[in-house]
This record gives C-alpha cells, structure tokens and sequence, in this order.
C-alpha cells in the first residue's frame, strides 16, 4: 500500500498571502479607508470571503458593488501573474519525495489553481492529482476536501500526511485521520501561528521545508511496510 503527500496550496506551495493581502489592501484603500498590509493581515487574513466582504463593508460604511469579488480575483490572478513565488524551499521538498505519489488539497478554485501552478512551472509535478474544496459539499475544518483526496488517489487516510499552514486545514486533516505537519514557511506568518497549529492538533509544527523534509522522512519511515 503506497503512502499519499497532500499538500495545501496557498501559503505551502505557492507564497500568495502577502500578495492576496497586498491587493486586497490596495483595493480597500482606495474606497476610502487607508489600509496597510499589516492592517489586511489584521482584519481580514484567516476569514471567509464572505466574511471579508462583511467586514469591508463594516470599514466603509457602504454595502460593496456586486462586481467586487470578480474585480478582486481579477486583480489578484494579475498580481499572481507578475510576482507569485513558490514558498521557499518548497520546490526542493517535492523533488525530495519524487517517488512517493502526491497531490494538492486546497481551498481555492480550479483555475486559480491552475494559473499558479504555471506560473510557478509545477503543473507537472501534480496534474492531474490536484483536487479543489469545489469538488466537496464542505470546505476546512471539516475533512472533506482531504478524505476526497486520499478517495481518488486510492490511499488510505491513516497512510496520508498533509502539509498545512493554516489552523482549520489542521483541523481539517486532524479530523481526517492523517498525519498533519503545520507549516511556517510562507512570508505572511505572523507571532503566534506555531501556537495556533499546535493548539488545533499538528502533530509536528516546521519552521522550514527542510524541517518538513525531515519529519516527512521519519514518518514515512514509521509507516508499516507495503
């Protein structure tokens, strides 16, 4: 029986937060509440979209014009376009573990996904393993994005380890019964977010992708044998 690398997108594989956070500042600031990146991180980072917008409205005192989440994703695919990065040494850790099989679990839609991954030249490292919480009737914390994953892929969950930066998508794999490794990685982390995954059950909290490498190593190396 062969083991399963799940991987988050946003904030594991691909370094968006700041980005996101920067447009998202950008785009509040000109409806007329001046707002810093540390503001959006303050406000807005870990919410909802939804949530988000409610929280926009709050700020402005005006109900947002419909056409704002498009215009909003399509500011943010631009920027993503011109400036995403993967996260640091998130490349190297995908090539360390080229022979076990893995796919992407992520929250964002199919072609955000996409147009990430070719941005950062890995659609062939995960296509066409690359599954979205679209495709399940209930996103993070609950597990449904992860235990569709390890479905499709024919693996089962006890056999998965998933790498997440957030406290729901712990959450999320925790309730799915996997391995999770909490992740610090990303540029947008801030004081606080080792306590956070720990407290919603990482059963290892990195700071590095070369950490990651080797708790991923001891691990597999746990795992009974095929």
């Amino acid at each position: 029986m062969s083991r399963l690398l799940i991987f988050d997108f946003d904030r594991v594989v691909a370094d968006s937060e700041t980005l996101a956070n920067v447009v998202l500042a950008e785009f509040v600031s000109e409806l007329g509440v001046p707002t810093t990146l540390e503001d959006a991180y303050n406000r807005y980072m870990g919410k909802r979209f939804p949530e988000v917008i409610r929280e926009i409205e709050a700020a402005t005192g005006r109900q947002l014009p419909n056409g704002f989440p498009d215009e909003f994703q399509s500011r943010t695919l631009a920027r993503f376009r011109q400036d995403l990065v993967a996260v640091p040494g998130a490349k190297d850790y995908i090539d360390s573990f080229a022979h076990v099989p893995k796919c992407i679990a992520s929250s964002s839609s199919p072609d955000r996904l996409g147009l990430c991954l070719d941005v950062l030249g890995l659609r062939g490292a995960f296509e066409p393993y690359v599954y979205s919480a679209s495709m399940v009737p209930r996103g993070k914390p609950h597990p449904d994005i992860f235990l569709y994953a390890a479905q499709q892929m024919r693996i089962a969950p006890s056999r998965c380890i998933v790498i997440e930066d957030s406290a729901s998508g712990v959450e999320a794999g925790v309730a799915a019964g996997m391995t999770v490794i909490g992740l610090l990685a990303a540029s947008h982390i801030q004081e606080g977010h080792r306590e956070r995954l720990a407290a919603t059950g990482a059963h290892y909290v990195a700071d590095t992708f070369q950490e990651a490498t080797d708790i991923t190593r001891a691990v597999l190396a746990g795992l009974p044998s095929d």
